[in-house]
Protein backbone atom coordinates (compact mmCIF):
# COMPACT_ATOMS: atom_id res chain seq x y z
CA UNK A 1 0.00 0.00 0.00
CA UNK A 2 1.35 3.44 -1.01
CA UNK A 3 2.09 5.96 1.72
CA UNK A 4 0.79 9.20 0.21
CA UNK A 5 3.16 12.15 0.52
CA UNK A 6 3.07 15.81 -0.49
CA UNK A 7 4.26 16.15 -4.08
CA UNK A 8 3.05 12.72 -5.20
CA UNK A 9 1.16 12.38 -8.48
CA UNK A 10 -2.00 10.44 -7.64
CA UNK A 11 -5.46 9.50 -8.88
CA UNK A 12 -8.71 8.74 -7.05
CA UNK A 13 -9.79 5.10 -7.08
CA UNK A 14 -13.44 6.09 -6.50
CA UNK A 15 -13.35 8.05 -9.80
CA UNK A 16 -11.69 5.25 -11.79
CA UNK A 17 -8.40 7.20 -11.77
CA UNK A 18 -9.76 9.57 -14.44
CA UNK A 19 -7.76 12.68 -13.45
CA UNK A 20 -4.18 13.04 -12.27
CA UNK A 21 -3.56 15.26 -9.24
CA UNK A 22 -0.63 16.68 -7.35
CA UNK A 23 -0.81 16.29 -3.57
CA UNK A 24 -0.22 19.78 -2.18
CA UNK A 25 -1.12 19.19 1.47
CA UNK A 26 -2.13 16.43 3.88
CA UNK A 27 -4.27 16.99 6.96
CA UNK A 28 -5.85 14.91 9.69
CA UNK A 29 -9.66 14.79 9.55
CA UNK A 30 -11.73 12.62 11.87
CA UNK A 31 -8.71 10.48 12.58
CA UNK A 32 -7.96 9.89 8.89
CA UNK A 33 -5.32 11.41 6.62
CA UNK A 34 -6.91 13.59 3.94
CA UNK A 35 -5.05 15.03 0.95
CA UNK A 36 -5.62 18.36 -0.79
CA UNK A 37 -5.25 17.82 -4.54
CA UNK A 38 -4.54 20.07 -7.52
CA UNK A 39 -5.29 18.73 -10.99
CA UNK A 40 -2.23 18.16 -13.15
CA UNK A 41 -3.91 19.20 -16.41
CA UNK A 42 -7.33 20.50 -15.34
CA UNK A 43 -8.03 23.51 -13.11
CA UNK A 44 -9.64 21.44 -10.37
CA UNK A 45 -8.94 21.44 -6.63
CA UNK A 46 -10.25 18.53 -4.59
CA UNK A 47 -9.79 16.73 -1.32
CA UNK A 48 -9.85 12.99 -0.77
CA UNK A 49 -8.99 10.44 1.91
CA UNK A 50 -5.48 9.11 1.37
CA UNK A 51 -7.01 5.63 1.41
CA UNK A 52 -8.83 6.51 -1.84
CA UNK A 53 -5.62 7.54 -3.63
CA UNK A 54 -3.15 5.55 -5.67
CA UNK A 55 0.29 6.83 -6.65
CA UNK A 56 0.75 6.92 -10.42
CA UNK A 57 4.11 5.48 -11.47
CA UNK A 58 6.49 7.28 -13.83
CA UNK A 59 5.68 5.05 -16.81
CA UNK A 60 1.95 5.76 -16.68
CA UNK A 61 2.61 9.46 -16.07
CA UNK A 62 4.70 9.59 -19.25
CA UNK A 63 2.05 7.76 -21.26
CA UNK A 64 -0.63 10.20 -20.11
CA UNK A 65 1.63 13.18 -20.76
CA UNK A 66 2.26 11.94 -24.30
CA UNK A 67 -1.48 11.76 -24.99
CA UNK A 68 -1.86 15.21 -23.43
CA UNK A 69 0.85 16.70 -25.66
CA UNK A 70 -0.80 15.21 -28.77
CA UNK A 71 -4.14 16.72 -27.71
CA UNK A 72 -2.57 20.12 -27.11
CA UNK A 73 -0.70 20.03 -30.44
CA UNK A 74 -3.90 19.26 -32.32
CA UNK A 75 -5.65 22.21 -30.70
CA UNK A 76 -2.65 24.47 -31.39
CA UNK A 77 -2.61 23.50 -35.09
CA UNK A 78 -6.30 24.34 -35.41
CA UNK A 79 -5.70 27.67 -33.68
CA UNK A 80 -2.81 28.48 -36.04
CA UNK A 81 -4.99 27.69 -39.07
CA UNK A 82 -7.60 30.16 -37.84
CA UNK A 83 -4.93 32.75 -37.10
CA UNK A 84 -3.37 32.43 -40.57
CA UNK A 85 -6.80 32.99 -42.13
CA UNK A 86 -7.30 36.13 -40.00
CA UNK A 87 -3.79 37.35 -40.88
CA UNK A 88 -4.48 36.98 -44.62
CA UNK A 89 -7.65 39.05 -44.25
CA UNK A 90 -5.69 41.82 -42.52
CA UNK A 91 -2.96 41.74 -45.21
CA UNK A 92 -5.59 41.88 -47.97
CA UNK A 93 -7.22 44.92 -46.39
CA UNK A 94 -3.91 46.68 -45.60
CA UNK A 95 -2.60 46.28 -49.18
CA UNK A 96 -5.81 47.28 -50.92
CA UNK A 97 -6.52 43.77 -52.13
CA UNK A 98 -2.79 43.04 -52.74
CA UNK A 99 -2.73 45.81 -55.38
CA UNK A 100 0.15 47.64 -53.72
CA UNK A 101 3.00 46.69 -51.42
CA UNK A 102 2.72 48.27 -48.02
CA UNK A 103 4.84 47.74 -44.95
CA UNK A 104 2.51 47.43 -41.99
CA UNK A 105 2.82 46.36 -38.39
CA UNK A 106 0.38 44.84 -35.92
CA UNK A 107 -0.18 45.50 -32.23
CA UNK A 108 -1.87 42.53 -30.50
CA UNK A 109 -3.88 43.06 -27.34
CA UNK A 110 -1.87 42.99 -24.12
CA UNK A 111 -2.83 40.32 -21.58
CA UNK A 112 -2.60 40.41 -17.79
CA UNK A 113 -2.90 36.83 -16.55
CA UNK A 114 -3.65 36.28 -12.84
CA UNK A 115 -3.27 32.64 -11.85
CA UNK A 116 -3.68 30.83 -8.55
CA UNK A 117 -1.24 28.08 -9.58
CA UNK A 118 2.38 28.99 -10.41
CA UNK A 119 2.97 25.79 -12.41
CA UNK A 120 -0.10 26.39 -14.57
CA UNK A 121 0.92 30.01 -14.98
CA UNK A 122 4.28 28.91 -16.37
CA UNK A 123 2.59 26.56 -18.86
CA UNK A 124 0.27 29.35 -19.97
CA UNK A 125 3.10 31.88 -20.39
CA UNK A 126 4.99 29.40 -22.56
CA UNK A 127 1.95 29.00 -24.83
CA UNK A 128 1.33 32.76 -25.03
CA UNK A 129 4.95 33.18 -26.15
CA UNK A 130 4.58 30.43 -28.73
CA UNK A 131 1.44 32.01 -30.17
CA UNK A 132 2.90 35.53 -30.10
CA UNK A 133 0.68 37.29 -27.57
CA UNK A 134 2.21 39.93 -25.25
CA UNK A 135 1.49 38.95 -21.67
CA UNK A 136 2.40 39.72 -18.09
CA UNK A 137 1.76 36.86 -15.68
CA UNK A 138 1.17 37.23 -11.94
CA UNK A 139 0.87 34.38 -9.45
CA UNK A 140 -1.76 35.30 -6.88
CA UNK A 141 -3.80 33.11 -4.55
CA UNK A 142 -7.46 33.16 -5.49
CA UNK A 143 -8.59 34.68 -2.18
CA UNK A 144 -6.14 37.58 -2.63
CA UNK A 145 -7.13 38.45 -6.21
CA UNK A 146 -9.98 40.91 -5.39
CA UNK A 147 -7.65 43.13 -3.41
CA UNK A 148 -4.78 42.92 -5.90
CA UNK A 149 -6.53 43.33 -9.25
CA UNK A 150 -7.18 47.09 -9.18
CA UNK A 151 -3.53 47.99 -8.61
CA UNK A 152 -2.39 45.47 -11.24
CA UNK A 153 -4.74 46.96 -13.85
CA UNK A 154 -3.35 50.42 -13.14
CA UNK A 155 0.21 49.10 -13.30
CA UNK A 156 0.02 47.05 -16.52
CA UNK A 157 -2.98 48.63 -18.34
CA UNK A 158 -3.99 45.42 -20.12
CA UNK A 159 -6.46 45.03 -22.97
CA UNK A 160 -7.40 41.57 -21.69
CA UNK A 161 -7.53 40.29 -18.11
CA UNK A 162 -7.43 36.61 -17.15
CA UNK A 163 -8.60 35.61 -13.66
CA UNK A 164 -8.10 31.90 -13.08
CA UNK A 165 -6.65 29.24 -10.84
CA UNK A 166 -8.43 26.32 -9.20
CA UNK A 167 -12.07 25.80 -8.29
CA UNK A 168 -14.59 23.04 -7.59
CA UNK A 169 -18.24 22.53 -6.78
CA UNK A 170 -19.35 20.41 -3.80
CA UNK A 171 -23.01 19.41 -3.73
CA UNK A 172 -22.66 18.56 -0.02
CA UNK A 173 -22.09 22.28 0.69
CA UNK A 174 -25.11 23.65 -1.15
CA UNK A 175 -27.13 23.80 -4.34
CA UNK A 176 -25.65 24.44 -7.75
CA UNK A 177 -26.58 28.16 -7.54
CA UNK A 178 -25.12 28.67 -4.06
CA UNK A 179 -21.72 30.34 -4.33
CA UNK A 180 -20.84 28.96 -0.90
CA UNK A 181 -20.76 25.50 -2.49
CA UNK A 182 -17.83 26.55 -4.70
CA UNK A 183 -14.26 26.69 -3.48
CA UNK A 184 -13.17 29.88 -5.26
CA UNK A 185 -16.02 31.11 -7.49
CA UNK A 186 -16.92 33.88 -5.04
CA UNK A 187 -13.31 35.12 -5.17
CA UNK A 188 -13.35 35.15 -8.96
CA UNK A 189 -16.71 36.97 -8.97
CA UNK A 190 -15.45 39.63 -6.58
CA UNK A 191 -12.27 40.06 -8.62
CA UNK A 192 -14.32 40.66 -11.78
CA UNK A 193 -16.43 43.23 -9.94
CA UNK A 194 -13.32 45.04 -8.71
CA UNK A 195 -11.88 45.08 -12.23
CA UNK A 196 -15.14 46.52 -13.59
CA UNK A 197 -14.94 49.35 -11.07
CA UNK A 198 -11.76 50.38 -12.89
CA UNK A 199 -12.93 49.76 -16.47
CA UNK A 200 -16.69 49.15 -16.79
CA UNK A 201 -16.98 48.71 -20.57
CA UNK A 202 -16.74 45.13 -21.88
CA UNK A 203 -14.85 46.22 -25.01
CA UNK A 204 -12.31 48.39 -23.19
CA UNK A 205 -11.20 45.56 -20.92
CA UNK A 206 -11.96 41.97 -21.95
CA UNK A 207 -12.17 39.59 -18.99
CA UNK A 208 -11.92 35.83 -18.83
CA UNK A 209 -12.70 34.42 -15.38
CA UNK A 210 -13.09 31.02 -13.77
CA UNK A 211 -11.62 27.54 -13.44
CA UNK A 212 -12.97 23.99 -13.15
CA UNK A 213 -16.67 23.80 -12.27
CA UNK A 214 -16.88 27.56 -11.58
CA UNK A 215 -20.24 29.34 -11.34
CA UNK A 216 -20.49 30.59 -14.93
CA UNK A 217 -23.66 32.66 -14.54
CA UNK A 218 -22.34 34.71 -11.61
CA UNK A 219 -19.10 35.48 -13.43
CA UNK A 220 -20.92 36.71 -16.54
CA UNK A 221 -23.31 38.82 -14.42
CA UNK A 222 -20.32 40.31 -12.60
CA UNK A 223 -18.94 41.56 -15.91
CA UNK A 224 -16.79 38.81 -17.46
CA UNK A 225 -16.81 38.50 -21.26
CA UNK A 226 -15.93 34.81 -21.07
CA UNK A 227 -16.11 32.41 -18.15
CA UNK A 228 -16.30 28.82 -16.99
CA UNK A 229 -18.08 26.49 -16.47
CA UNK A 230 -21.65 26.38 -17.94
CA UNK A 231 -22.06 22.64 -17.33
CA UNK A 232 -19.90 22.66 -14.15
CA UNK A 233 -17.30 20.44 -15.82
CA UNK A 234 -13.53 20.55 -15.59
CA UNK A 235 -11.61 22.88 -17.90
CA UNK A 236 -8.11 22.38 -19.19
CA UNK A 237 -5.27 24.43 -17.75
CA UNK A 238 -4.55 26.05 -21.14
CA UNK A 239 -8.11 26.92 -22.19
CA UNK A 240 -7.90 30.58 -21.04
CA UNK A 241 -4.87 31.04 -23.31
CA UNK A 242 -6.70 29.93 -26.44
CA UNK A 243 -9.67 32.18 -25.71
CA UNK A 244 -7.77 35.38 -25.00
CA UNK A 245 -5.19 34.76 -27.74
CA UNK A 246 -7.98 34.63 -30.31
CA UNK A 247 -9.28 37.96 -29.01
CA UNK A 248 -5.79 39.48 -28.84
CA UNK A 249 -5.13 38.61 -32.50
CA UNK A 250 -8.54 39.58 -33.92
CA UNK A 251 -8.80 43.12 -35.39
CA UNK A 252 -10.72 45.62 -33.26
CA UNK A 253 -13.06 46.23 -36.21
CA UNK A 254 -14.38 42.66 -35.97
CA UNK A 255 -16.73 41.07 -33.46
CA UNK A 256 -15.73 37.56 -32.45
CA UNK A 257 -18.50 35.00 -32.42
CA UNK A 258 -18.52 32.97 -29.21
CA UNK A 259 -18.39 29.63 -31.03
CA UNK A 260 -15.39 30.78 -33.09
CA UNK A 261 -13.54 31.36 -29.83
CA UNK A 262 -14.56 28.10 -28.18
CA UNK A 263 -14.13 25.61 -30.99
CA UNK A 264 -10.34 25.31 -30.68
CA UNK A 265 -10.27 25.12 -26.88
CA UNK A 266 -9.53 21.79 -25.24
CA UNK A 267 -12.80 21.77 -23.28
CA UNK A 268 -15.44 23.27 -25.57
CA UNK A 269 -18.85 24.76 -24.85
CA UNK A 270 -19.67 22.57 -21.84
CA UNK A 271 -16.79 24.09 -19.91
CA UNK A 272 -16.60 27.58 -21.44
CA UNK A 273 -18.95 30.31 -22.62
CA UNK A 274 -19.28 34.03 -23.09
CA UNK A 275 -20.73 36.96 -24.97
CA UNK A 276 -19.92 38.51 -28.34
CA UNK A 277 -16.78 40.61 -27.97
CA UNK A 278 -14.71 42.82 -30.25
CA UNK A 279 -11.11 41.91 -30.99
CA UNK A 280 -8.28 44.23 -29.95
CA UNK A 281 -5.60 43.82 -32.65
CA UNK A 282 -4.60 47.07 -34.38
CA UNK A 283 -2.76 47.42 -37.69
CA UNK A 284 -0.52 50.37 -38.51
CA UNK A 285 2.01 51.55 -41.08
CA UNK A 286 4.67 52.13 -42.18
CA UNK A 287 6.62 49.35 -40.54
CA UNK A 288 9.89 50.62 -42.02
CA UNK A 289 9.67 53.85 -40.04
CA UNK A 290 9.13 51.97 -36.78
CA UNK A 291 12.04 49.62 -37.59
CA UNK A 292 14.39 52.51 -38.39
CA UNK A 293 13.56 54.27 -35.13
CA UNK A 294 14.33 51.08 -33.20
CA UNK A 295 17.66 50.70 -35.01
CA UNK A 296 18.61 54.32 -34.31
CA UNK A 297 17.66 53.96 -30.65
CA UNK A 298 19.90 50.90 -30.18
CA UNK A 299 22.60 51.78 -32.71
Amino acid sequence: MDVIQIGDIVARKSYQCDVLFRVIDIKEKNGEREAILYGEDVRLVADAPCSDLVVIDEREQQERKKREREWIEQSYRLFRQDYQAMKQKVEYRATGGYRVEKDFFQIPGRVLHLDGDPLYLRKCLDLYERIGVPVHGVYCEESEMPEAVGHLIEQFRPDILVITGHDSYSKTKGGVNDLKAYRHSRHFVQTVKEARKKIPHLDQLIIFAGACQSHFESLIRAGANFASSPARVNIHALDPVYIVSRLSLTPFTETVDVWDVLRNTLTGEKGLGGVETKGVLRTGMPFRLIANREENRHG
